[in-house]
């Protein structure tokens, strides 16, 4: 786009950065300029907005360097094949903005990723640029999650982890043969490779920082990955059982999930309408329980169906539970904390002040009532001292008594 302004690039390059889910910022250590040495902050409220898991809001510059890219992935508006307006930045712009919108308070951060221009090194030193720019010559302490390319050379992927808080690497589809269908010009092998070196290097940081109190900092928020939803064949339980093997081989921060969005002349082995919202929802709710509610991978399968979809009427906990009433009820006033994280509509809050609260006394109905959404769920499931489930657990219709009223899925599309 020659003789644009940098307002009409940005515009463009925003917008295209959209697609990438995977921005969030825990995780990070607490600095800020508020010591005198230097500037920006990774603490505060502010264009992209997202949130920790403690609920707090981080904002962020979130675009592209480019959208020029030289891979064809059939699922990407932003494909040499597609017809979008093209755009570019050079790094010393993206740095003027980042620094324009952290003075105006419009943002505490930068999530910067790229499409592939003239070569996978060529764009990831642009990328690492940006951040050292940044870092070096203008002391800024914000945030910065870089989005890496798998294809560079390890060293220069490395680089990238010495500037940025979080780095990450889309494997973007979970199965080998979806990547190789959808994404000819990337290989699954490429990816994990690219993502073990990232962990190890990850990892020797960390124990360097044990025995050197000057050894440098190196991606201090981990590394996240995203998977895109419904592009292809790939069923929940295969999606599941993707995200967990990456948590386990690289440790990953996060797996983040995108559904589909189907996009301008779109390739004809796309599906034409997108999934719903809502079994995005799903997904991230059963990464949920394996990640804080004790939950194994197939534990999680389970609560899909035979064709391996989770339910879209039930969150996945509560699924479960309905395939396994054998395990309920659960006395609240005894069973030990794993057992209370099976109950449908118990958060890990709720657990931990009931955990607490019965050493003081005994636990009631109301007790529950007061800590809870709704206690409707959680009913047939528990035992407190006024309250036992007689029969209601076997009921045949209990599936339909505690989903959602349809109007309200409605509303997830």
């Amino acid at each position: 786009m020659s003789g644009s302004t940098v307002m009409e690039r940005l515009a463009i390059l925003a917008d295209a950065a959209k697609y990438d889910a995977s921005c969030a910022s825990s995780g990070t250590s607490k600095r800020d300029s508020r010591d005198g040495k230097g500037l920006g902050s990774t603490e505060g409220m502010g264009i992209c907005h997202a949130y920790a898991p403690d609920g707090r809001c981080i904002s962020l510059l979130k675009l592209l360097l480019t959208n020029h890219c030289i891979f064809d992935c059939h699922y990407c508006i932003n494909r040499k094949s597609s017809n979008v307006v093209r755009a570019r930045f050079t790094p010393q712009e993206v740095v003027d903005l980042t620094l324009s919108f952290y003075r105006r308070n419009y943002i505490e951060g930068l999530f910067l990723s790229s499409g592939i221009i003239k070569s996978s090194n060529h764009t990831m030193e642009q990328l690492i640029e940006v951040a050292r720019i940044l870092r070096e010559e203008h002391s800024f302490r914000g945030y910065i999650h870089l989005k890496t390319i798998p294809e560079a050379d390890p060293e220069l992927v490395a680089q990238a982890g010495l500037w940025a808080d979080r780095v990450s690497i889309n494997v973007e589809l979970p199965t080998d043969a979806g990547l190789a269908r959808l994404a000819p010009d990337k290989n699954g092998a490429t990816i994990e490779g690219a993502m073990g070196n990232l962990s190890d290097s990850i990892v020797e940081a960390k124990d360097a920082q044990k025995h050197f109190r000057n050894a440098p900092r190196f991606a201090p928020a981990g590394q996240s990955t995203q998977m895109i939803v419904g592009a292809d064949g790939a069923s929940d339980a295969q999606i599941v059982g993707k995200a967990s093997t990456l948590y386990d081989r690289f440790s990953l921060r996060r797996v983040y999930y995108s559904a589909f969005s189907p996009i301008p002349e779109a390739s004809a082995v796309l599906p034409l309408k997108r999934p719903p919202l809502m079994r995005e929802h799903r997904l991230y709710q059963s990464d949920w329980l394996m990640r804080f509610y004790g939950f194994a991978p197939h534990e999680v399968q389970q609560a899909a169906d035979a064709d391996g979809m989770l339910p879209l009427d039930i969150d996945p906990k509560l699924a479960w539970a309905l395939k396994f009433r054998d395990r309920f009820p659960v006395d609240v006033n005894r069973a030990p904390r794993e057992d209370l994280l099976r109950v449908p509509g118990l958060g890990t809050k709720a657990i931990a002040a009931l955990l607490t609260a019965r050493r003081y006394r005994t636990i009631r109905l109301e007790d529950v009532a007061r800590l809870t959404t709704s206690v409707k769920k959680l009913r047939p499931f528990i035992v407190t001292a006024d309250w036992r489930p007689t029969l209601l657990t076997d009921r045949a219709d209990l599936r339909a008594r505690l989903a959602p009223p349809a109007r309200q899925m409605e509303l997830f599309g």
